[in-house]
């Protein structure tokens, strides 16, 4: 099996060729994505005899994850537009920052739902305002898929209790709640940068191509009875307020029968599920439609959207498997930056080449906190800047990339525009927060 640079190689001639597939040759990207997982795996050299099972066992872990989701996830999201209930969240947020600012609204209101919500499950609910927001306000929905995908995932990588900061707040020895303090003052920067002002400029210059084909602007159906606002928010904070009550009973009720049924109510597949159910039932009054076309329209959407996920997932698998996260490593420590920007690096580069922001986070707190004393920098600024590193730079071996390609109905070039480098631009300002805060080092609680 290959080793050492080979496999970076390899890995970026896996990608080339895939979006030489998909974007040149316009290969369905299931296929495409399936195709690249066996010939990487192979060109690696791993046993042929076990490449099927590195990839299969790679597309079923990813569904185990997200499949249930996005599933439940489309239902959801169709009956609430059928209902009108997105139309009527998307004006109650222009009412309240008004029409210029509403992908800053957006995109803080990302950061926040993504600290109790996991990020694939709050991009699924959250996915059908952008179509909404861009038709009222005349705004390219490209910049409100910026400022939602990217105000969701560094709320994620940043703010505890997610898993990923989570994990790196225990291998730092840091303070739990200065680092989820610190976290957030590093996130919203972040956000604002990434999500809101490079979302608003990459939005001006790929507009025209999604705004007016895959965007098409929905009339009002005047047989339908009018949705009030209260039960509009109610049902899309429905699944967030119990996946909320899961962790909130975790930290309040442990060990109790409390946090036994929160723990069951609040998994995301449950809470969605329930929602979904909700939906059924109370906003049935506002849709004119007839249940069985939207049942089958978000079936055949959720289908090819869930094959898509996996494949991706079983792309990463093969990367993760080849044992490029190793090689990394070992290359990185004898690298001679500063502490800071190295964690930033390290996270960001096994970011890229593993496809998941929670494993490069995990792996790289593990091999740099224990050496927190040597380094002479503190636990916090340390693992801050780790967490910055795993926000952006999300490529098709990332599930994740799949989930917002696909709610967000873009392009794979305009992902990788809109997700792939507003992420890196966030990470980066992330970063520029921590060096600000290390100013105060000695100053600051904690730093």
């Amino acid at each position: 099996m290959l080793t050492g640079p080979m496999l970076i190689l390899v890995f970026l001639i896996a990608l080339a060729f895939l979006f030489l597939l998909i974007i040149k040759w316009k290969v369905e990207p299931f296929l495409a994505l399936t195709c690249i997982a066996f010939g990487t795996a192979i060109a690696i050299g791993m046993p042929l005899k076990e490449v099927p099972g590195i990839v299969t066992a790679g597309f079923g872990n990813t569904l185990a994850g997200v499949g249930i989701l996005i599933g439940l996830g489309v239902i959801f999201g169709q009956f609430l537009g059928a209902s009108g209930a997105v139309e009527k969240i998307a004006g109650s947020l222009l009412k309240l920052f008004g029409v210029k600012k509403s992908p800053a609204g957006l995109a803080l209101t990302g950061t926040v739902v993504s600290i109790p919500v996991f990020f694939d499950a709050a991009f699924v609910i959250l996915s059908g305002l952008l179509k909404s927001l861009a038709t009222r306000t005349g705004i390219s929905v490209m910049t409100f898929a910026t400022a939602l995908g990217i105000g969701l995932i560094t709320s994620h990588n940043m703010i505890a209790p997610t898993p990923g900061p989570l994990v790196v707040a225990e291998n730092t020895g840091s303070d739990l709640g200065l680092f989820i303090l610190y976290g957030i003052i590093c996130a919203v920067p972040a956000t604002l940068v990434g999500g809101y002002l490079y979302g608003t400029f990459i939005g001006k210059r790929i507009q025209a191509d999604v705004d007016m084909e895959e965007q098409p602007e929905q009339k009002q159906d005047s047989s339908r009875k009018e949705i009030s606002t209260a039960l509009s928010f109610g049902m899309l904070l429905l699944p967030i307020v119990l996946i909320l009550a899961n962790t909130v009973s975790k930290l309040l009720f442990p060990g109790t029968i409390i946090e036994s049924f929160f723990g069951f109510v609040g998994d995301k597949n449950i809470a969605l599920l329930i929602s979904v159910l909700a939906a059924v039932i109370f906003l049935k009054p506002y849709i004119a439609d007839k249940s069985d076309s939207l049942y089958t329209e978000a079936i055949s959407a959720a289908g090819m959207i869930i094959l898509i996920t996996g494949a991706g997932g079983a792309f990463g698998a093969v990367i993760n498997k080849s044992g490029i996260g190793d090689y990394l490593i070992a290359t990185m420590q004898s690298w001679s930056i500063p502490v800071l920007l190295l964690a930033f690096i390290f996270s960001q580069i096994l970011r890229a080449s593993l496809g998941s922001s929670t494993v490069a986070l995990v792996t790289t707190s593990s091999i740099m906190g224990p050496l927190i004393v040597d380094l002479g920098v503190s636990p916090i600024l340390l693992g801050l800047a780790i967490c910055a590193g795993g926000i952006g730079l999300s490529l098709p071996n990332d599930s994740g990339f799949w989930v917002v390609n696909r709610f967000g109905k873009l392009t794979i070039t305009q992902t990788l525009r809109v997700w792939t480098l507003g992420g890196f631009i966030a990470g980066l300002s992330a970063l520029v927060t921590v060096f600000a805060l290390s100013l105060f080092s000695g100053i600051l609680p904690g730093l």
